[in-house]
């Protein structure tokens, strides 16, 4: 297995982890009483922001070398979603409710916008098939103006923005497991992860291609054996 096809199932996972961990958890921090069930509610809301900047961790090798500034700005929009939503989860702890539903909008709001740019990317790149890009594209840009919405006080916006995109992630998810990233992301990602950048190391030899010298037809061995004229 390669090490596109490793990111791209490990992405999946975390991608589809993420739902139970954050629904399961904040169902139940936001009804149980404190102790335990709380905490332990609160854990999985917090595990789930671990996977959420783990995506965008995963992701920066494979979209830098199509888009290296999306690539930087998508793990940035993932550690922006997850910090928001680990200060929600937080505040559960103490009873403060409001804080945890105004953290979650502006994080929603953040990784709709942010993912804008990283569904232009997966188009631009066919890392995967283009309607999924132009679904992602639809579904994140209607979340974040579903996020505003409830912002602004239109109670349920939010919650109803969510669906276009959650599916998404749901059907990118299962396709990552499934097929991985096309084959423009092969070469890219495994020449990132091994430091193939263009120099040889120090007081290395260039890399021997076949015996060609620069701006030659001939190897260099072949050459050597030619009787001088």
């Amino acid at each position: 297995m390669t090490r596109s096809r490793r990111i791209a199932r490990s992405v999946g996972t975390l991608m589809l982890a993420a739902f139970p961990l954050y629904s399961i958890g904040s169902s139940i921090a936001t009804t149980a009483s404190p102790g335990p069930l709380l905490v332990s509610g609160v854990a999985a809301m917090l595990l789930n922001s671990v996977a959420v900047v783990a995506i965008g961790v995963l992701m920066l090798p494979v979209l830098r070398p199509h888009a290296p500034k999306v690539a930087a700005g998508y793990l940035a929009t993932r550690i922006f979603e997850g910090t928001f939503l680990a200060v929600g989860a937080a505040a559960l702890l103490v009873g403060a409710a409001d804080i945890d539903s105004f953290a979650y909008n502006i994080a929603m709001a953040g990784l709709g916008v942010g993912s804008l740019f990283f569904c232009a990317a997966l188009y631009r790149s066919r890392l995967v098939p283009r309607f999924l890009a132009v679904w992602g594209f639809i579904g994140y840009g209607a979340l974040a103006v579903g996020c505003f919405l409830d912002l602004a006080g239109v109670a349920g916006a939010g919650l109803v923005s969510m669906v276009p995109g959650g599916l998404f992630e749901l059907v990118f998810a299962i396709w990552l497991i499934a097929r991985g990233f096309g084959p423009t992301s092969t070469n890219a990602s495994r020449g990132d992860f091994a430091g193939l950048d263009h120099a040889s190391g120090p007081g290395e030899a260039a890399p021997a291609r076949a015996g060609i010298e620069p701006g030659r037809g001939k190897s260099s061995a072949a050459m050597s054996l030619e009787t001088p004229r």
